[in-house]
């Protein structure tokens, strides 16, 4: 009887357990598969807390993976004598969600997505090779190498949005492939970029004019160079950028063939777009100029950017010219200083003065016109006067509070949907040459104060 129970109870550990598993000697126990039966290499990795994000790092700093998270919630309240009412309101302006690796020693990836307001949006979606610690080929869905403020993270933006010549001309994120160059006083970055895939409706636009009409997608070159003087000093630097940019027309338009300029005026919450073209037919290419210049010296900070747009049209009609530019000046007030990223020419996060933190004030002019000096187009034209204060806590929040004064033309009139003046009999109109108003007069202006709460991990 026991022999029998001996016999069966080798059978079933046979059965149960690999084969060869049982006797041999030499079984490697550290052996791990992946769930497609290879066995892979291992690595620890080491876990720590760097300026509030969590790192995981193998010790020969191989391979590095991290998380990156970011919280903006807005407000805004409006007032003034308007044309057209304005709706106070709330808004999670961003919910970032961001995978980042570096691996291999010279690869980086990224995949960054926006869940804000439950609109999933793509953000960064890119690889990276580099093969020196001054030279990096990246392809995927990144931003453009055009506009200091717009390459900027929007986490550590000086107000909390950008100017409206940022917003309305500068490309942002593009699918495509670009090199980057960065030598000591020197960056440089050149890239095609091809159709915008952020967004549903851009997506939905692009994939039905492939299928219904065989468009091409488009092309863009774009290209940006940066002198940076003092890049040794620690305490001061001086940013001056040059950039351009060839973009013929892309099928993520709603109409191809088209081009459009819009800004919502230096908020997210006011859904009314003031400055607007519409839709431009006959769009043969544009071309893009943008100028840089900024600098800083310890606690005290300037940044100024002129960005101008030709729009060159079929069919002889005139090429349509618009152009704007801002200008801002920051200090901390509480010891702290500024940093700036020379391998990617652009301001990072600020170093605060005391252990509870420092306090930023900040005051930004802009002033942009959608007008044709041709007057063919005329999508208006206006200035902001915006005033920030910005609580800089700790590594991972900052508080902001905006005031800010815009003040628009009278054909600045979304594409014909709002009320810029009063006509001669005293009502209201949209129709820019049936105002009576004077000139400084008409045209839609308010205030704004605006706040945000902001936490990043």
């Amino acid at each position: 009887m026991r022999k029998t129970t001996f016999y069966w109870s080798v059978l079933l550990i046979t059965l149960i357990m690999p084969a060869g598993s049982l006797f041999s000697q030499n079984a490697d126990t550290s052996a791990r598969y992946n769930q497609y039966g290879v066995k892979v290499n291992r690595k620890p990795l080491f876990a720590e807390e760097r300026n509030g994000m969590l790192i995981l790092e193998s010790k020969d700093q191989s391979y590095k993976l991290w998380y990156d998270a970011r919280i903006q919630v807005d407000g805004a309240y409006f007032s003034g004598d308007t044309y057209n009412p304005i709706g106070n309101g709330t808004s999670v302006r961003r919910a970032r969600f961001a995978v980042k690796s570096s691996f291999a020693e010279k690869w980086y990836g990224e995949f960054d997505m926006d869940i804000s307001n439950s609109e999933l949006e793509i953000k960064d979606a890119y690889l990276e090779f580099s093969p020196s610690d001054r030279l990096s080929f990246r392809v995927g869905n990144f931003k453009e190498g055009f506009s200091v403020e717009s390459t900027t993270t929007s986490r550590y933006l000086t107000f909390i949005e950008r100017a409206n010549v940022v917003s309305a001309f500068a490309p942002s994120r593009h699918i495509g492939t670009a090199v980057m160059y960065n030598k000591n006083w020197l960056f440089g970055m050149g890239g095609i970029h091809f159709q915008d895939i952020g967004g549903l409706e851009e997506r939905t636009f692009s994939t039905d004019n492939n299928k219904d009409f065989g468009y091409d997608e488009g092309v863009s070159f774009t290209g940006k160079l940066v002198a940076m003087p003092f890049y040794k000093d620690v305490n001061k630097g001086l940013h001056l950028g040059v950039a351009g940019s060839y973009r013929t027309p892309k099928s993520d338009a709603e109409i191809r063939g088209t081009q459009r300029f819009s800004t919502r005026s230096l908020t997210s919450i006011n859904r009314k777009k003031y400055l607007d073209t519409d839709l431009i037919p006959d769009v043969d290419h544009m071309t893009l100029g943008g100028f840089e210049l900024a600098g800083y010296y310890k606690n005290l900070r300037f940044q100024s950017e002129y960005i101008l747009s030709n729009l060159d049209r079929k069919a002889d009609k005139p090429t349509e010219k618009f152009n704007g530019w801002y200008a801002y000046g920051s200090v901390l007030l509480f010891g702290g200083k500024y940093n700036y990223n020379t391998s990617e020419a652009e301001f990072t996060q600020p170093s605060r003065g005391k252990s509870w933190g420092d306090v930023e004030l900040a005051f930004r002019y802009d002033y942009m016109s959608l007008n044709s000096d041709k007057g063919d187009i005329m999508g208006g034209a206006g200035e902001g006067y915006t005033l920030g204060i910005n609580y800089h806590i700790n590594n991972n929040v900052k508080i902001m509070l905006n005031y800010a004064y815009l003040n628009h033309d009278r054909y600045a009139n979304g594409k014909g949907k709002l009320f810029v003046g009063h006509d001669e009999t005293g009502a209201l109109t949209k129709d820019p040459e049936k105002v009576v108003e004077a000139d400084g007069e008409a045209g839609e202006d308010y205030s704004m104060i605006s706040i945000r709460f902001e936490v990043d991990f």
